[in-house]
């Protein structure tokens, strides 16, 4: 399945989003360019990743998964929808530099949706509050 930006705005919760994105394939450390660290650096430090990383954050408001109310008031990541192979960057296909493969994303979302090790903020329930639930002398 080729994930999109277009089809990933159309999802209307943070949840639905989430889900969208997680890798599911249980391929956790899967050869990606991310690997070869002199490609990985040499990618991520060049003005034109730079350039299009700012534009991307622009376009999606500098929230988690593009999705409003959902500020990221961190460092913000740019996330590949699908994954880039060493190959691919070597023979500069577009797909690197694609806005329609990339999304910003906070720290824990990104871990998330590659290591699935801890639940994105955005993707768990808000708790129901009711007056004095928080002070335990009061009922």
């Amino acid at each position: 399945m080729i994930r999109t930006y277009s089809e990933l705005i159309k999802l209307p919760t943070f949840a639905e989003r989430y889900e969208y994105l997680k890798l599911l394939d249980g391929k956790i450390g899967a050869e990606t360019f991310g690997h070869s660290r002199y490609l990985n650096q040499a990618f991520y430090q060049s003005s034109e990743w730079k350039h299009l990383r700012n534009e991307i954050i622009v376009r999606d408001q500098g929230c988690d998964l593009g999705l409003d109310g959902f500020e990221i008031m961190k460092r913000a990541y740019i996330h590949h929808l699908n994954p880039v192979t060493r190959e691919q960057l070597l023979d500069r296909d577009p797909i690197a530099w694609d806005p329609e493969n990339l999304i910003t994303v906070s720290f824990d979302t990104h871990n998330a949706i590659h290591f699935g090790v801890k639940k994105p903020l955005g993707s768990i329930d808000p708790i129901e509050r009711k007056p004095n639930d928080t002070c335990p002398w009061r009922s």
